[in-house]
């Protein structure tokens, strides 16, 4: 019993420190963690901003994949403008088939910040004493591909980045990895920027030291076998090709009191909830729904937690993810503990009720919970925006209220029995069972 009972506080001080650093922040040195003030990233409809729509002024001819490809081009020089100016916040997402809409919240001279955003792309290839070799308008295509790097033909198969040049270019990039292969100063390698910002300096192997790459049959850009990276490198350098410009065509502010409002209000909404919650299954389950409080209590600090830890961009739809989460707690706590009381009806010991009841109650628990984070992923995958912000805190909620009622509930429970707490009365059970 005093095991039971250490185990128990021992849960309550974790949950207690947890929700400590929640509040404050750490500071371990190799580890920081600012409180949720400073973690938890507003978005722009909780805290104020402006909000800019850009439309592309598409010429006659462009074919659809060029569009496509422009768009995506588009959207991530925005992204890396965005990010250089210390916007890092900002939330880009297409809006339609030819406009792209760059949400920034907290910014002060929104004005200047279109100005910025609103300039034209300058992509640039150097050599390592920053002279201009080629511009990005001479990449005629850059693309993700899937091969062999290592030419001997033995390598791994890995994700790179292809790029092809114009014939005016070819001869120039040629003599420029040449001469970058043959430094002997470590400095072997051609720099991508943007804007006067280093974004990439891909190595040029020694093997090319005598006669330097031939972009006849293409460039490879080896990324580490990092998807994304490459798909990343591709969008950028596809930045200096972009088949149309870019003009603002709507610049909408929000106040800051509206933010203001909208977060008290969801605040306060997710706590009433959350208060009702616990009294509905403390009167209704009493004993286990005292555990299930518990946990709930857990969810809510390693929610706030998660938050602060990934940096997530918390908006009104993100609070809704929160918020439906929590229900699908609560489902999954009700499920369990019906089933624990038909198996004490039955005349089953409270451990072994315990036990048979979450065993028999998993399946549905986990088919409903899984099926709602494959439905959060589509949404992730194929939204843009708040929708991708509500997936994200649903899926991160739904594991989190996973793991505290398969876990900390049914941890907490096997603390009350083991501390001689099986009078069936306080499991709202009226028949006797020992």
């Amino acid at each position: 019993m005093k095991k039971s009972i250490l185990s128990f506080i021992g849960v309550l001080i974790v949950i207690g420190l947890v929700a400590l650093v929640d509040l404050f922040g750490v500071d371990l040195l190799v580890f920081e963690l600012p409180g949720y003030k400073q973690g938890i990233i507003l978005g722009l409809d909780l805290v104020g901003g402006s909000s800019i729509t850009y439309e592309a002024i598409i010429p006659e001819g462009t074919t659809a994949s060029e569009i496509e490809k422009g768009m995506s081009s588009a959207e991530s020089m925005l992204r890396s403008r965005c990010t250089d100016l210390g916007y890092t916040e900002a939330v880009i997402s297409r809006a339609g088939n030819n406009r792209i809409r760059v949400e920034i919240p907290n910014v002060t001279n929104p004005e200047e910040a279109v100005k910025v955003l609103g300039s034209t792309a300058q992509l640039e290839f150097r050599d390592p004493d920053g002279n201009v070799i080629l511009l990005g308008k001479e990449v005629t295509k850059a693309e993700v591909k899937v091969g062999v790097t290592d030419k001997s033909g033995f390598g791994s198969s890995e994700p790179y980045v292809s790029m092809e040049l114009s014939a005016s270019a070819r001869e120039i990039f040629r003599v420029a990895t040449k001469e970058a292969a043959a430094r002997t100063d470590g400095n072997n390698y051609i720099a991508i920027y943007l804007d006067d910002v280093l974004k990439s300096s891909p190595t040029v192997g020694s093997e090319h030291a005598a006669n330097g790459i031939d972009p006849i049959e293409g460039v490879m850009i080896t990324v580490g076998g990092n998807r994304e990276q490459a798909r990343e490198l591709a969008s950028l350098i596809n930045i200096g090709q972009l088949p149309f410009s870019l003009k603002q065509a709507e610049l909408r502010s929000v106040g800051s009191v509206l933010g203001e409002r909208a977060l008290e209000t969801s605040i306060m909404a997710g706590f009433i909830g959350l208060g009702l919650i616990i009294i509905f299954m403390i009167v209704f389950y009493r004993l286990p729904g005292l555990m299930s409080a518990i946990a709930l209590l857990a969810y809510t600090a390693l929610m706030i937690f998660m938050l602060s830890l990934l940096r997530i961009n918390l908006s009104l739809p993100g609070i809704a993810g929160i918020i439906l989460s929590i229900g699908m707690a609560t489902d999954a706590n009700v499920i369990i503990f019906e089933r624990i009381r038909d198996e004490m009806r039955l005349g089953k010991t409270v451990r072994a009720a315990m036990d048979s009841g979450f065993r028999r109650a998993m399946p549905a628990v986990i088919d409903s919970n899984v099926t709602t984070i494959i439905t959060a992923v589509v949404l992730l995958a194929l939204g843009t925006g708040p929708i991708k912000g509500f997936a994200m805190t649903l899926i991160i909620g739904v594991l989190l209220s996973m793991f505290t009622v398969l876990v900390v509930s049914r941890f907490l429970l096997n603390c009350m029995v083991d501390m001689k707490l099986t009078n069936t009365k306080f499991y709202g059970v009226k028949e006797e069972v020992r």
